[in-house]
């Protein structure tokens, strides 16, 4: 528990109500269901917002397929709602060289996988003008000395402790948690500022250093990891296809996806199921809508249907077949319209548009 280990907060009504007073509408529906559901000082950003200081978002994607599938969606879904509802600049890291130190594949084909995913986020309408994208392998050397900075302060004992690393990791893994942090700081980024739950150990670690290299603390926001189709056991995978809806597949691949793959929580018999009801709790099908219906009531009256027995499986699950065709039909077709120039815009290291350009009041 992430809540009790490692002593982030949780994201608790008082803290939503707060939130709703400072942008002045509904939070997200994300937010509302506890989906993210723990911070790291997330009161400071809403102060400052408050007080007409700038901040900026971060968040990245570890590039291990050539297709993100929906569930890498929602923390870049959550960034989009962020970005738009507080007027800020984004930054987007994505972590090819992480892959090519874990995984079996060559420095080329790791970069390859980026652009792709690149893509992939773009296609989800982020705003070009306040928004840079960059890859490790692509754009590292120009933060080097700020790796360099950080590495210094964190010891091979602090890595051992936080990330299990052992004689046999390839000395990559030892520096890589330095490069994964880096985009934390505002001054990564001069040409801007003149001048994900499994990943908190990260943002732990660099939350230590941040005071002796005389930055501030990174604010965190944690959610509750996607379930696989197969259930919350089992582990979507790029190597099983039928793990995940790919935002590659086609309306027919996600239906039978869902009709076959989607772990039921309803009753084994119609009879049984009309008598005892299903079980939200782990039924896939309405894990998922929690996550892409964002209508509160009709998410609510397709919980009390299926609890009581009313709404089959099949009926749940024609439901989500709907909703994510629609999604991924949506953004098969923004992704053609993504050109060599637009994506070249979003990956140049340029100024972007935001409210104060003051470097004084960037955290």
């Amino acid at each position: 528990n992430i809540l009790d280990r490692f002593g982030s907060s949780k994201i608790d009504e008082k803290l939503l109500e707060r939130f709703e007073r400072v942008i002045q509408r509904p939070v997200h529906h994300l937010l509302r269901r506890g989906i993210f559901f723990s911070h790291r000082d997330m009161h400071e950003i809403l102060k400052r917002h408050e007080e007409g200081k700038l901040f900026y978002l971060y968040t990245g994607r570890g590039p291990s397929s050539s297709s993100l599938h929906i569930g890498h969606l929602i923390p870049f879904m959550f960034a989009k709602w962020l970005q738009e509802t507080f007027d800020v600049p984004l930054i987007i890291q994505l972590s090819d060289d992480e892959k090519f130190y874990w995984k079996d594949i060559s420095d080329e084909e790791a970069i390859e996988l980026a652009i792709e995913n690149v893509k992939d986020i773009i296609a989800l309408g982020f705003d070009v003008e306040k928004t840079f994208i960059f890859t490790n392998f692509l754009y590292e050397g120009r933060f080097y000395q700020r790796i360099a900075r950080i590495i210094k302060c964190i010891t091979l004992n602090q890595e051992k402790g936080i990330f299990g690393f052992g004689g046999g990791d390839c000395i990559g893994k030892l520096v890589y948690p330095a490069i994964q942090v880096v985009p934390s700081f505002s001054s990564t980024f001069p040409f801007i500022f003149d001048g994900r739950k499994d990943e908190d150990p990260f943002f732990r670690m660099v939350r230590d250093v941040a005071p002796r290299l005389g930055f501030c603390k990174p604010t965190l926001l944690h959610s509750r990891f996607f379930p696989a189709l197969q259930g919350s056991q089992t582990k979507m995978s790029a190597s099983n296809p039928n793990s995940a809806i790919f935002l590659t597949d086609t309306a027919d691949q996600i239906e039978k996806k869902i009709k076959n793959y989607a772990f039921s929580g309803g009753g084994a018999t119609k009879a049984e199921h009309k008598e005892k009801g299903g079980n939200c709790e782990i039924d896939v099908s309405f894990q998922y809508l929690r996550f892409f219906l964002e209508d509160d009531e009709k998410l609510e009256q397709i919980r009390k249907d299926y609890t009581s027995g009313e709404l089959l499986t099949g009926d749940l699950k024609e439901e989500l077949i709907k909703i994510l065709q629609n999604i991924v039909a949506g953004h098969q077709e923004r992704r053609k319209e993504i050109t060599d120039d637009l994506l070249h815009q979003f990956m140049t290291p340029r100024k972007l548009k935001f409210k104060s350009q003051n470097k004084s009041d960037v955290v």
